[in-house]
């Protein structure tokens, strides 16, 4: 079963799984499983090429913030895997969940399917100090929840809406407008209405 990462939780009482080590419990390999930290040991397909790793873990990011919203009350559902190829660490995953969202045009709460799709290359240590698409790796292992957490934040929207079309509400009456129409009197441009009669002062002259 999978396991749920708590965002808030104190991250300097990590724990780590090392697989393969005898004197420890026998975890299944092609999963990892959340704790506070989740960190996946991946030594053992360093010099391995054709090698890789599966993981899938749950984080709880329902204490986070969204100006003063909190959509991410679903777990998200971490899945992904680490491939040697060609001699390098190749880590791709993807972040899922179901967000609470409320529409920042009509206010109407509805649900928001989310995916967000990750990608880098893994290194024990830098060639290049610019290398900005490449992660390194600590004792052979890389932090998946904090890495999953960072990217899924940074991944959110800044403005939700519940259609591309939304017509939103009347800023007079309150009205949704993708339900009806508004019953508010439009105000009359100033100088439409100079206009207006100056025509109606000339069709009275006409008659």
């Amino acid at each position: 079963m999978d396991t749920w990462c708590g965002a808030g939780q104190n991250t300097s009482k990590k724990f780590k799984k090392v697989f393969d080590n005898p004197t420890s419990f026998h975890y299944n390999t092609t999963r990892v499983f959340a704790r506070c930290a989740m960190l996946l040991d991946v030594r053992k397909i360093i010099n391995a090429p054709g090698e890789r790793i599966e993981f899938r873990f749950e984080l709880d990011l329902s204490d986070v913030d969204f100006g003063g919203r909190h959509p991410i009350q679903n777990p998200v559902v971490v899945a992904g895997d680490v491939r040697n190829v060609a001699g390098m660490l190749l880590l791709t995953f993807e972040a899922s969940t179901v967000l609470k969202s409320v529409c920042d045009r009509c206010l109407k709460a509805f649900d928001q399917d989310k995916t967000v799709r990750y990608e880098t290359m893994l290194a024990e240590e830098l060639e290049d100090e610019d290398s900005d698409d490449i992660l390194l790796l600590e004792d052979g292992a890389i932090d998946l929840g904090d890495l999953a957490r960072t990217v899924f934040i940074l991944e959110m929207d800044t403005k939700t809406l519940c259609s591309e079309d939304c017509k939103g509400i009347c800023p007079g009456c309150g009205v949704d407008l993708n339900q009806g129409s508004c019953t508010c009197k439009r105000e009359v441009d100033p100088r439409l209405a100079v206009l207006a009669k100056l025509l109606d002062k000339d069709n009275g002259e006409k008659k």
